[in-house]
């Protein structure tokens, strides 16, 4: 192995004596490399030189020459921190990360979702903006060399430049690197599209030359003849962009009438109008190709006038003419610039970032807080985490393993149980950083806890996964609603003796959309025993052979027992009944016959051999008010007592007993005793109080 050269090492040097030490310094170290088989790879010192082009700050130059990829080959390595100081060994930490990392995947290019979520990724993973900088001037020097490389490399290489970094490089405004980058990667794709038109653009340049010239020649001393200062040059085009411009209008190279551009620079709005007046006065004009982009700006804001003439020799020249405000903004980014042309929408953080970023480069005495903002404006909401198998996912700041997972798939966030960290066993409430790879550990069969939508407790902070898990405990009861409304209607079909049930004409009589919305709303006791028996015209009443003749009479009792009402009931305070619940009577020896609702434990668990003593009774036509116990779950108990008994006080229902019970973790439950005339009116409230949205479930106490 040799050491360095001269030869290898671009100059640096005039600059203020402070900084030139610096400098000196960077270059000592990277000069003990010694020179491998890698010759071609990137350098510190070549990038730098690169970079110098763009008049960046001395800090940035430094840190471009001290992350040469070649320094972790020293046995001795340099304390970069120690000689430098923080923000060079910042800038250095973050272009090696950059340098190495790896997430791209060439099937991203056809997800653009995927690609756009990388480069947002790559720029928030950076302490300071500069070193995105750098490392797209790495990515420069990197295609210098390529050809060296496997036509597998080069073909990845050329692929993840056009995807990630060219983008990048637009949305940051440095379209100096943003057309080398975009130039050179399309040789790699497309070497034999890319011959062509260089040949093509080699053969015509000096004809390309002289038309301009003659016209730059002419148009400005028109202009002067009229008292209008300006600024006009000839508007280069480059390959990537003319051969994106073929495909699109689907012409070849000598029928691209805009290879010869020139751009003029005024003073003012006024002389802008006044330029193109003289300009198609002068020279003959194509009027469809006229476009007022100041009138009309584009999306992202950009403004200045197009037109295309004839020269004396019949060549197509482009005219752009504008104001410097406007050249500045067109040329220098307002973020903007990006959006038009990678399809997002202008956004007023980007466009102050992009500011900030034109003052690191533009500003040698700016402070370290303008690079802190440009991260901290435009990335403050974000985090950028991958799966096991690579796939970028983007959350909100502050999202948990349960976000990731809901992201994934609905159904891995329902089997969620557990989640690893780059490979580490983490809490579910673990707030996730860019850049970490997230595993979820599923079960094979199960369902989310309530607690994850508890705001308090802290395990989901995403609206999507929230509405996933809420919409999973309403999908539940509507399955358990439709299981039960089936069975409830088979075995009252078979009590009053239906034969053949059409359950479609049963739905439609009941204004249900179909069969399984008939089933919930019988479920959800929304349809009871006695509506169903109307609709099949069957009397309620049954024959009682221990109290003697069957009548069928009308009375105004509560309950009648075989249509009488002369005979001692009372109500089950083990179940509670109300008028419309589906109900029958036990025989007692003292209090006569005691009302229960069908579905109560007690009398479903009955002793056989006690079933003689349940006789079928039916609810009168008297209405009375009937004291029903509830229970109402929470997430939180805080103003649940004051939300509940607001809903209770607008339907004029009477509280007579109230107990709220808090958890540990928060939840709560209200234990109320409500006066109610019937199920109906029962269901009613069961459903203004279910839409609170504190509210986890609303039930009868058994």
């Amino acid at each position: 192995m040799r050491k360095n050269t001269s030869a290898d090492t671009p100059s640096f040097s005039g600059y203020p004596e402070p900084e030139q030490h610096l400098l000196d310094q960077a270059l000592a170290v990277v000069a003990k490399i010694p020179i491998d088989s890698d010759y071609y790879r990137p350098k510190g010192v070549q990038v730098a030189a690169i970079l110098r082009s763009l008049n960046v700050d001395t800090n940035t130059l430094v840190a471009a020459i001290l992350s040469d990829p070649r320094l972790a080959k020293l046995i001795q390595k340099p304390d970069i921190k120690q000689q430098f100081g923080d923000t060079i060994a910042t800038l250095v930490n973050d272009v090696n990360w950059l340098n190495t990392v790896t997430v791209y995947a060439p099937e991203m290019a056809s997800q653009p979702n995927q690609t756009e979520t990388l480069r947002r990724m790559l720029l928030s993973m950076t302490q300071d903006v500069r070193a995105v900088l750098i490392k797209l001037a790495y990515r420069i020097q990197r295609l210098h060399g390529l050809a060296k490389e496997s036509h597998e490399v080069r073909h990845f290489i050329a692929r993840e430049t056009l995807d990630i970094y060219a983008p990048i490089a637009n949305r940051l405004g440095v379209h100096q690197l943003k057309w080398e980058l975009e130039d050179m990667a399309f040789r790699f794709l497309e070497p034999h599209a890319y011959r062509e038109i260089a040949q093509g653009l080699s053969n015509k340049r000096k004809h390309r030359e002289d038309c301009i010239q003659d016209f730059i020649v002419s148009l400005q001393q028109k202009l002067s003849d009229e008292g209008i200062a300006c600024q006009c040059y000839g508007r280069p085009k480059h390959i990537f962009s003319i051969w994106k411009k073929m495909q699109r209008k689907q012409l070849p190279l000598d029928e691209l009438y805009d290879l010869l551009a020139v751009r003029v620079i005024v003073d003012n709005l006024t002389q802008c109008y006044a330029a193109l007046g003289f300009v198609h006065s002068g020279w003959q004009y194509i009027p469809k190709e006229f476009d007022d982009y100041i009138a009309n700006p584009k999306e992202n804001g950009y403004q200045s006038l197009h037109t295309v003439i004839l020269d004396s020799h019949g060549n197509r020249i482009e005219v752009q003419i504008r104001t410097r405000d406007m050249h500045d903004f067109a040329e220098l980014g307002v973020a903007a610039h990006w959006a038009y042309k990678e399809g997002g929408k202008q956004n007023a953080a980007m466009e102050k970032s992009v500011a900030t970023l034109r003052r690191l480069l533009e500003d040698k005495t700016t402070d370290e807080a303008f690079s802190e903002n440009f991260r901290s404006e435009l990335f403050n909401d974000r985090v950028y985490v991958l799966t096991p198998a690579g796939k970028l996912v983007d959350l909100v700041k502050g999202a948990t393993p349960l976000d990731f997972a809901y992201a994934v798939h609905t159904e891995v966030g329902h089997r969620c149980r557990g989640a690893k960290i780059n490979g580490r066993i983490v809490p579910l409430t673990y707030s996730l950083k860019s850049g970490e790879q997230v595993e979820i550990l599923t079960v094979k069969d199960g369902g989310p806890n309530r607690h994850w939508i508890d705001a308090h407790l802290g395990y989901l902070k995403t609206t999507s996964a929230i509405s996933k898990v809420k919409s999973w405990f309403k999908n539940q009861q509507q399955t358990q609603n439709i299981a039960a409304g089936k069975a409830i209607l088979e075995k009252e079909t078979q009590r009053l003796g239906i034969k053949a049930l059409d359950v479609t004409e049963l739905a439609r009589h009941f204004k249900q959309t179909d069969a399984d919305r008939l089933f919930e709303a019988i479920g959800r006791s929304d349809i009871n025993n006695r509506q169903l028996a109307a609709f099949f015209k069957i009397p309620e009443l049954e024959s009682a052979p221990l109290l003697g003749k069957q009548q069928k009479v009308v009375t105004k009792s509560i309950v009648t027992v075989n249509g009488m009402d002369n005979v001692l009931t009372s109500f089950a305070h083990c179940c509670t009944p109300v008028q419309g619940d589906d109900i029958i009577g036990y025989i007692s020896h003292l209090k006569g016959i005691t009302v229960h609702r069908k579905s109560c434990p007690n009398i479903v668990q009955l002793e056989p051999q006690k079933h003689d003593r349940l006789i079928d009774v039916s609810w009168g036509a008297q209405k009375a008010s009937h004291a029903v116990p509830i229970v109402i779950q929470a997430f939180n108990a805080q103003n649940l007592l004051a939300d509940v008994s607001q809903v209770l006080a607008q339907a004029k229902i009477h509280i007579s007993n109230a107990a709220l019970h808090s958890h540990p973790d928060f939840s709560a439950d209200l234990d109320l005793t409500i006066q109610v005339e019937n199920t109906d009116q029962l269901s009613q409230i069961f459903n203004k109080l279910s839409q609170l949205a504190n509210i986890v479930e609303v039930k009868r106490k058994t």
